[in-house]
């Protein structure tokens, strides 16, 4: 009988210790799948930025075993900065102009030595700015070629002695960065009879039905053409270069060192023709920003179709 009960119990221990064994090996075919990790891309709300944060989502999915959580159009650069600083996003798509002017107030100058200060402010704040995409979406204002004839407009100095009988139209972050209309106003002494704030696709509709005189547009959107705007000529080299490129955590770099790579692959292949074409296929065409940002990184051939 006592033999009998130390086999049952043997192999009731056999039993649990195979058991244990099963969930050790689960928990860890768990923690494998885990490594792989998640992490979350923002983006700003425009067309331009979203697009972006959809191409270096598919490229780490792709090239990963990463599951990415994305949180776009998060709301104005702001905003997507202090989400990156806090944590709640780990990447995002920016500009340099915007990092080294906007977050930190700092003089720029050419677009080497922007991009050169802007990885050293950042990396000060645990953050690196990887390979830029290859192009400058500078700001610029923009006039109707109406307006531009009749008060004969080429230049931000030819309208700064015009401004004061017109009206101002420009996304709500415009009016207050210092890279924005505070700056313009002090280089070029520009004083508007009006300056009112409001999203980046209805700027374009208040100046073409005649709401707003003049308004902020950046060089690679297809609105311009698609309304038919004349763009001035920043004559003082007011605004800097702002160059394209993933601002990231460096703890997620260090955690996931392979994103470097990754997301570098993007370094050098946007133009701002593509920029441009891959704008106006969302906002004119009515195309999905995720669809388009799909397909042109299949045309690269960085990413299987």
């Amino acid at each position: 009988m006592n033999t009998k009960i130390r086999t049952l119990l043997t192999m009731i221990l056999a039993s649990l210790l195979l058991l244990l064994a099963a969930c050790g090996g689960s928990s860890a075919a768990g923690d494998n799948t885990a490594s792989g990790g998640t992490i979350t891309i923002g983006s700003k709300n425009f067309t331009e930025n979203i697009l972006l944060a959809h191409m270096i989502a598919d490229l780490i999915e792709d090239k990963t075993d990463l599951s990415v959580v994305r949180k776009v159009n998060l709301g104005g650069s702001n905003v997507a900065w202090g989400a990156l600083k806090n944590n709640e996003i780990q990447l995002y798509p920016d500009y340099t102009g915007t990092i080294v002017a906007n977050y930190y107030q700092q003089e720029t100058g050419t677009s080497e030595e922007t991009l050169t200060k802007t990885k050293e402010l950042v990396e000060k704040d645990g953050l690196e700015f990887l390979a830029p995409f290859g192009f400058n979406n500078t700001y610029t204002l923009a006039v109707t070629k109406e307006t531009a004839e009749k008060y004969h407009l080429k230049t931000f100095s030819d309208l700064a002695k015009v401004s004061q009988g017109l009206v101002l139209g420009v996304e709500f972050e415009f009016l207050d960065r210092e890279d924005g209309y505070p700056g313009i106003k002090k280089l070029y002494g520009m004083n508007f009879k009006d300056a009112k704030g409001m999203d980046h696709g209805i700027m374009y509709r208040s100046i073409s039905e005649g709401e707003t005189d003049v308004t902020n547009a950046y060089s690679t959107d297809a609105q311009i053409e698609a309304h038919n705007l004349a763009i001035l000529d920043d004559d003082k080299q007011f605004f800097p270069p702002y160059d394209a490129g993933t601002v990231i955590r460096k703890d997620t770099l260090d955690q996931y060192p392979e994103l470097k790579e990754v997301i570098n692959q993007l370094g050098g292949t946007i133009s701002e023709e593509d920029m441009q074409k891959l704008n106006g296929q969302v906002d004119i065409e009515g195309l999905k920003e995720e669809d388009v940002a799909r397909d042109f990184l299949i045309e690269k051939g960085l990413i299987s179709g």
